[in-house]
């Protein structure tokens, strides 16, 4: 009745996990005992968990992202603590099936379950503000969207103390992830919880594609668009493009390990080579879907704070646009050593340094930016410094690994992961953390605690460079990927200075956690009373902070690149020339919720074999849609007389203040 799952599959005999379980289980009593003794149930019932508010969507894509980054960042503790501790013939406190699982859960986290909705979330708190729309395309898509990508991240979660996850790192390499090698079901909740999930991403990719395309203010023509609003275009793209081919590849996979077929094995006809080729055609597209919105927010930022116009305006989308499509064609430097001949080698080695060429012309147009402008080193600005510095080394030991021959020597050592986490810290991780500084005001209404930001960012610098550094040496030294123990004890000065840098960036984690306690206790001293803390040059600042549910009483009229810099320059309307209309709004729904509680249990289900829940569950994800197809009631509409009153009320509270 219950397929593969058994008592056994509780992992008793971990103390490490069972004593893990423990504490998540407290902290998860604590929180719900917290929001009862609170009365907030229905509160976040009616307000936040049946949402169709893109701004709402966006803030639980980013604190569920948060709350990832930290157990990813515990895997990655745990990592970097057993590599200081193996050595001298100890083995350290981790078995190696157990730490195998961890640096694969690791990369799963941080890239699907971190960076992926990080970004996401970003996106869906800006872009409508930005394009001066009321809300995305398809409000009730991307509630979906949001509860599937939650579905996938519950079925991570699942995996740690019911069952095992996978062993085979992140990208699941056949022969290693086929039912030969990893019998058990920690590759099965690595595929359905990247399915499930992933269709989420693509439904945002479409969501977002039609919104920025569709949806643009009166006179927003795609060269006034905002650079991060671009970046974001084109990153749809890429998900458009990219994501059905990772779906395809676990499908095979998936056929490969449910009904013995043989897509990437390495008898009857199969070829594991193809999975790599598959995965890699994603992969690499990937990677800039997750740094072109960095590279959007570090626009934003520079001009901001050089109190500038951007530099290059038409160069940086052009980089973007080059870029989106270079990115397509270089994802086999991934895999320089399989063999693929010299002439494939060389197209591919020579695509990679290509793509360095418009990337480096965003770093010059940042440049330039501050270039005699009055720059000011807030928080922000911070970030978007420390990136330009950090994400130039990773470039840098880019265009050394696009050379086949070093790539060779190179590819498996810790050389090459220097470089990932060189690009995907020092890039995206510091562009989101970034721009969650700089946009939470509009968000929320209130600045984030500048000092603790401060604190935050040298940590997370300093920390970095201490954890990383190192392995570019130990590369060099010919340290592999991977290694749960090693006996060179050359290698261990450079792993206990990553272990250090490793705690460091503890410390700014705790920097952050500290903010926000300390900001949300002091808001109201650092509440934004004009609208516009940052003077920020693009339209989301013309609309008050945080921003009604409708965002715009009358949509502003662009006439410009720096839309809201015009518009200041004109004056702010006064309540007597602005012409209400009567606006129509997305209802609230509980069905996102209900399919994405739906695609769990079916997920779930899949995983452990369990077919008579799998046929229940799939039923009741049709149902729930043929459900939202015959709602008429998907919508609501506000009498142009109830605007009025709500935008008049605002101003006045914004005059007490």
């Amino acid at each position: 009745m219950f397929g593969k799952l058994t008592w056994d599959a509780i992992p008793l005999h971990e103390p490490i996990i069972m004593y893990t379980l423990a504490v998540v289980g407290l902290l998860g009593l604590a929180v719900v005992g917290a929001i009862t003794y609170m009365g907030k149930w229905k509160y976040l019932w009616q307000e936040w968990f049946t949402s169709v508010d893109h701004k709402r969507i966006g803030v639980m894509y980013i604190v569920v992202a948060l709350v990832m980054l930290l157990r990813g960042f515990a895997d990655a503790l745990m990592m970097r603590t057993q590599q200081a501790m193996a050595s001298d013939g100890s083995p350290g406190y981790l078995p190696p099936e157990h730490y195998d699982q961890i640096f694969t859960a690791h990369g799963v986290i941080m890239i699907f379950f971190m960076a992926m909705p990080f970004v996401v979330g970003l996106m869906n708190v800006v872009v409508p503000l930005q394009i001066g729309a009321r809300d995305v395309a398809y409000p009730f898509l991307n509630a979906v969207s949001f509860w599937l990508f939650v579905s996938g991240a519950v079925l991570v979660n699942l995996s740690l103390g019911i069952g095992e996850f996978a062993r085979t790192g992140w990208v699941a390499y056949p022969p290693l992830s086929g039912i030969g090698y990893s019998p058990g079901v920690g590759v099965d909740y690595y595929i359905w919880a990247l399915q499930i999930s992933g269709v989420g991403t693509l439904l945002t990719g479409l969501n977002f594609f039609v919104t920025i395309l569709k949806m643009r203010t009166t006179g927003m023509t795609l060269f006034r668009m905002p650079v991060f609003t671009w970046t974001v275009l084109c990153t749809s793209i890429l998900i458009l493009a990219a994501f059905p081919i990772l779906t395809a590849t676990l499908f095979m996979l998936t056929l490969d390990r449910y009904l013995g077929m043989h897509f990437f094995t390495n008898e009857l006809g199969g070829n594991p080579m193809m999975y790599v080729n598959l995965i890699w055609a994603w992969g690499h597209p990937e990677v800039y879907i997750l740094i072109l919105p960095a590279f959007g927010i570090f626009s934003e930022v520079a001009s901001t704070f050089s109190r500038k116009k951007l530099f290059g305006y038409y160069s940086l989308v052009w980089a973007t646009i080059v870029i989106t499509v270079l990115s397509f064609i270089v994802w086999v430097h991934h895999f320089f050593t399989m063999g693929a001949g010299p002439n494939v080698n060389a197209f591919f080695g020579i695509m990679t340094m290509i793509i360095a060429v418009p990337t480096g012309v965003k770093i010059f147009t940042w440049l330039f930016t501050m270039y005699r402008g009055r720059v000011r080193f807030e928080t922000p600005m911070l970030w978007t410094v420390g990136f330009i510095v950090t994400f130039s080394i990773g470039g840098m030991t880019g265009v050394l690994l696009a050379v086949p021959g070093a790539d060779f020597l190179l590819h498996n050592s810790l050389f090459l992961i220097a470089h990932f986490h060189n690009v995907i810290i020092g890039g995206a991780v510091f562009g989101y953390l970034c721009g969650l500084t700089y946009w939470f005001p509009k968000a929320f209404g209130f600045k984030l605690h500048d000092p603790l930001g401060r604190a935050a960012f040298w940590c997370w610098l300093a920390g970095f460079y201490f954890a990383f550094m190192p392995s570019y040496f130990l590369g060099f030294m010919g340290m592999t990927r991977r290694l749960n123990h090693f006996d060179v004890p050359e290698w261990r000065p450079f792993l206990l200075l990553e272990m250090v840098g490793v705690l460091i960036i503890l410390c700014g984690v705790a920097c952050q956690v500290m903010q926000l306690v300390v900001s949300i206790r002091k808001r109201h001293e650092n509440r934004d009373t004009t609208g516009d803390p940052w003077d920020g040059r693009t339209l989301e600042w013309a609309t008050a902070s945080p921003p009604p549910f409708y965002n715009f009483a009358e949509q502003p009229v662009v006439g410009g690149i720096d839309a809201y810099w015009g518009m200041k320059e004109k004056g702010v309307k006064t309540l007597a020339e602005m012409d209400f209309r009567k606006i129509h709004m997305p209802r609230n729904t509980s069905l996102g919720l209900v399919l994405g509680v739906v695609s769990t249990v079916l997920g779930f289900a899949l995983i452990w074999h369990i077919w008579w829940l799998v046929i229940a569950s799939s039923l009741a994800v049709i149902a729930t849609l043929i459900v939202r197809s015959y709602d008429p009631n998907t919508d609501y509409c506000i009498p142009a007389e109830a605007v009025e009153r709500m935008e008049t009320e605002r101003r006045q509270r914004l005059a007490e203040a």
